[in-house]
């Protein structure tokens, strides 16, 4: 463009050279000067070729800007391809084509329908890129970037509509995510090299289908989301039940675990006291000469049990020791006052008091 400005600036002061001689010469024949023709013809010459050259020449500078390619024909023949720059071509013989050879993006809307006849609204965004090296193709093929935009859109409508088509309604409302990169394969592929461009991508900005069906899952959505609700409530129930039922299986357990302790606990004692009542015979009857046996057994590894046997005859009954073992219950619970005591026939007999709480 500044080649073009600086050309036609010299055009027209060329011009202007040439009326300025003419008007000289105009002015000096009024003053009674002549003019020769010669001069008359040049300064008209000068005019004339610096309009011809304003005319022709400015416009034979091309300029392609950044971004763009230009496609150089000669009198309808494709002879180049121009990067960006300016470039000096006679316009009436040469003419430049520009192409932008940018990202294009074109958005599309459409209306649809899913394989349940539900009708929607598409809004997609398609962008691609020519091949620069493909260039002759499309000026040939298509003659302009429009008509080839037309086509790819084209092409992304069909295949859009066609995958969409597979789909139930409910279906596409549930997987929107996953739709768009398989409309986007559908188109790359229905595209490939077929169109000398280079597909980058194609996405659904939005699916929109009639208030109606809308409003219809909608509703079926919420009545799903109270069915779930109320299952979970249930099951909720369910697990308070089960935990319920489990604690009091559990307090049960530890009422008769309490239970069989206490009742173990109370054998125990009256194991211990058993035994105790018999180790206090068997040391009585030794002390009263009564003979004893005793028998030691290995009830298991480690553990030994010693059982006694005392021998009874007609002299050692077996009485005194009985009444020597009251004598020793008499003395642990004795309160220090003297006992009562009633002879009889038999010997005598001591009458031990008995202790508060204790009947027996």
């Amino acid at each position: 463009m500044v080649y073009a400005f600086i050309t036609g600036f010299l055009f027209v002061a060329l011009i202007a050279a040439g009326v300025v001689i003419f008007l000289l010469h105009f002015i000096r024949s009024k003053k009674g000067r002549g003019v020769k023709k010669w001069q008359l013809g040049l300064a008209a010459g000068m005019a004339g070729v610096g309009f011809v050259l304003m005319i022709f020449i400015p416009g034979s500078f091309h300029t392609v800007d950044a971004g763009t390619v230009a496609v150089v024909k000669q009198l309808g023949v494709i002879t180049d391809i121009e990067s960006p720059g300016t470039y000096f071509d006679f316009w009436l013989i040469r003419n430049y084509q520009i192409y932008d050879a940018k990202v294009q993006q074109v958005e599309i809307k459409m209306d649809a329908y899913t394989s349940d006849a539900q009708s929607m609204d598409i809004s997609m965004v398609v962008q691609f890129q020519i091949r620069q090296e493909n260039l002759t193709e499309i000026a040939i093929n298509y003659g302009g970037l429009d008509k080839l935009t037309n086509r790819i859109q084209s092409v992304a409508i069909e295949r859009t509509k066609a995958t969409l088509s597979q789909y139930q309604a409910e279906k596409l409302i549930e997987e929107r995510n996953k739709i768009s990169p398989t409309v986007e394969e559908e188109i790359s592929k229905a595209i490939g090299d077929k169109y000398y461009v280079t597909f980058n991508s194609a996405v659904l900005t939005d699916i929109t289908f009639s208030e109606a069906f809308e409003a219809a899952v909608e509703a079926k959505m919420m009545a799903q989301q109270e069915k779930l609700q109320a299952e979970y409530e249930n099951q909720k129930k369910e697990a308070q039940a089960k935990t319920a039922l489990e604690v009091a299986r559990m307090e049960a357990q530890a009422v008769v675990a309490r239970a069989q302790a206490q009742a173990d606990s109370q054998v125990a004692i009256a194991e211990a006291e058993a035994k105790s009542i018999m180790l206090k015979s068997v040391e009585i009857a030794r002390m009263l000469g009564y003979e004893v046996d005793e028998t030691v057994t290995e009830v298991e590894e480690g553990k030994k049990e010693v059982s006694y046997e005392i021998k009874y005859d007609t002299t050692h009954t077996g009485a005194d020791i009985a009444e020597y073992m009251k004598y020793i219950e008499y003395l642990s619970k004795w309160d220090g006052k003297l006992p009562q005591v009633v002879t009889g026939e038999n010997g005598f007999m001591i009458t031990v008091p008995s202790t508060p709480g204790n009947n027996g």
